[in-house]
């Protein structure tokens, strides 16, 4: 992406070259500095002891008030407050100022007297862009230079810097033509340097042959204009083996990507080595639009849809009658503590809640895993849980029983469409469908009788229609009778509470991109969520299981 940037002088007796400058407090109590002409403004008028003035005039509707300090939005009388800063420093330079200078050049002004020309790689790459440029029709919008105070006509000399201050930099001169990098067939930027003239940043961009009349510059052109001539610069570039930074997350709130771009750019330039910017990977989460006479039914899968109602209640037995199936009892305890309450096994249980009616210094074994616990404190993480019938060793996470959540009540479609993932290009694809709606909350929720959100849904998921691929779609359909799939909880990604969230089984949601690491190509996908599943007690057993 070219953008412009630019480069202003202003009076020394003016605010900036004062040091001063204005700002205004925000909502969030920090302080947000006024754009240069609106401090010069207001800079003026203070200095010439008015109580306040209006900057209608200068297209702004507030009043600042230098008595309480304050400013006031003449439409809905809001107040800020506004403060005077004296600890901004300037650069200054001596002799005749050059106009406010700006790139890309605006057209019309003839060209100042050559200097020497850049041959770095990052030069050579934006001249080739500008000579590109001045053969290019004009855009649909002009870039237009923000309007300055008045000052003297540039000077053709360059401005000397005063004695202790910083020496102006070349940013606002603008180096003239190009032949692209295209027209060089990728030889070595060694081999031969095109000649390169200067113009002053009001200046037109040269012509591309004698005789021929001035073209509109890059002024003329807008922001997609713009992106695709450095896109086809880059190419340029890739074509003749040019290494390549790819930026990222451009248009996104994190800016760390763009910044490591940046300085590799850099550092890669220092070093000699050209270098062009890619345009960033675009998220792609659906795929292409597909008619219901291209959607599939799945082999060996009846039916494209299954719902889940309200939790039906099991009853007739006791939390002691559930556990008495999986458990042995120990008569002399080893000496180790109870994980679950970090009491010793020989003594009572340390358990302080709703007291079961099991005597507390009775100890058990589980029959699978074999870890020890107080019978008392076994009963109290039952009751504590989804009372479904089934057990989970807190140690090793073993499964008893058939494990089933509290998802709310929904439907899931799935069926085949005509598209393949990427990394999966030799078969078509399943997409599976999630919809649950908002509702309250039942007696095995978090808030019983409060309402839940369900955000983001209909989501859309995805699988290879391959062999491993409808394994994973037939034991996902398992979980989802189980209620396993979503619960309701607290989303780690917005902190909202009561909400239909993911419940440790990862699903695919992007169909043609992997930018959030819920897309494809990843090939060790399937097999982990076969083990999310497997953790979850649904393995190939469960599917002969719910057969009978």
């Amino acid at each position: 992406t070219i953008r412009p940037v630019r480069r202003s002088y202003y009076d020394p007796s003016s605010a900036p070259g004062k040091g001063v400058v204005w700002e205004w407090e925000n909502d969030s109590g920090s302080w947000t500095p006024y754009d240069m002409d609106v401090g010069i403004t207001i800079q003026r008028a203070y200095e010439k002891q008015h109580p306040w003035v209006d900057l209608s005039a200068i297209g702004f509707c507030y009043v600042i008030d230098f008595a309480t300090m304050g400013q006031i939005n003449r439409q809905t009388q809001r107040k800020r407050r506004v403060r005077r800063r004296l600890d901004m420093v300037y650069p200054l330079v001596s002799g005749t100022l050059p106009k406010s200078q700006s790139w890309p050049a605006s057209p019309g002004v003839a060209a100042a007297p050559p200097v020497p020309a850049c041959a770095c790689p990052q030069c050579l790459l934006v001249m080739s862009v500008k000579a590109t440029v001045s053969v290019a029709g004009p855009g649909t919008a002009t870039l237009q230079p923000r309007k300055g105070p008045p000052v003297p006509p540039a000077a053709p000399k360059a401005p000397v810097p005063a004695p202790g201050a910083k020496a102006p930099d070349s940013m606002a001169t603008v180096r003239g033509s190009l032949k692209p990098l295209a027209a060089q067939g990728g030889r070595r930027q060694a081999a031969s340097t095109p000649a390169l003239s200067s113009a002053s940043s009001a200046a037109s961009p040269p012509s591309m042959g004698s005789g021929k009349a001035s073209r509109p510059g890059l002024g003329t052109l807008n922001r997609n204009h713009l992106q695709r001539l450095a896109i086809a610069q880059s190419r340029v570039l890739i074509a003749s083996g040019v290494p390549t930074v790819p930026v990222k997350n451009l248009t996104g709130s994190s800016p760390v990507n763009p910044a490591l771009a940046g300085i590799t750019g850099i550092l890669m330039s220092a070093a000699g080595l050209p270098v062009c910017l890619t345009r960033p990977p675009k998220l792609v989460l659906h795929p292409p639009p597909v008619s219901k006479s291209e959607i599939q039914s799945i082999p060996g899968i009846s039916h494209t849809c299954r719902k889940t109602t309200k939790k039906q209640a099991k009853k007739g037995k006791t939390p002691e009658e559930v556990l008495k199936k999986y458990l042995q009892k120990v008569r002399q305890p080893v000496d180790e503590d109870c994980t679950i309450c970090m009491e010793r096994l020989s003594a009572p249980s340390g358990y302080k809640g709703p007291q079961p009616a099991v005597k507390p210094d009775l100890v058990g074994k589980l029959v699978k895993c074999g870890h020890i616990f107080h019978l008392h404190c076994l009963v109290a993480m039952y009751n504590n849980g989804n009372k479904d019938g089934s057990l989970q060793c807190p140690t090793c996470k073993t499964i008893y029983g058939v494990k089933t959540g509290t998802q709310p009540p929904g439907k899931m479609e799935y069926h085949v469409i005509p598209h393949a993932l990427p990394g999966h290009s030799d078969c078509k694809t399943i997409r599976i469908i999630y919809n649950i709606p908002p509702g309250v909350q039942g007696p095995e929720h978090p808030n019983p009788g409060k309402s839940f959100t369900a955000r983001g849904f209909p989501r859309h998921c995805y699988l290879p229609d391959s062999e491993k691929g409808r394994k994973v779609l037939k034991l996902l359909l398992v979980a989802w009778d189980r209620r396993l799939i979503f619960a309701i909880g607290t989303s780690s990604t917005t902190g909202e509470s009561d909400t239909v969230i993911w419940n440790e089984i990862h699903h695919k949601t992007e169909f043609g991109s992997n930018l959030t690491g819920h897309g494809y190509p990843d090939i060790n996908y399937l097999d982990n969520v076969l083990a999310e599943l497997a953790a979850q007690g649904i393995t190939e057993e469960s599917l002969a299981q719910e057969k009978d």
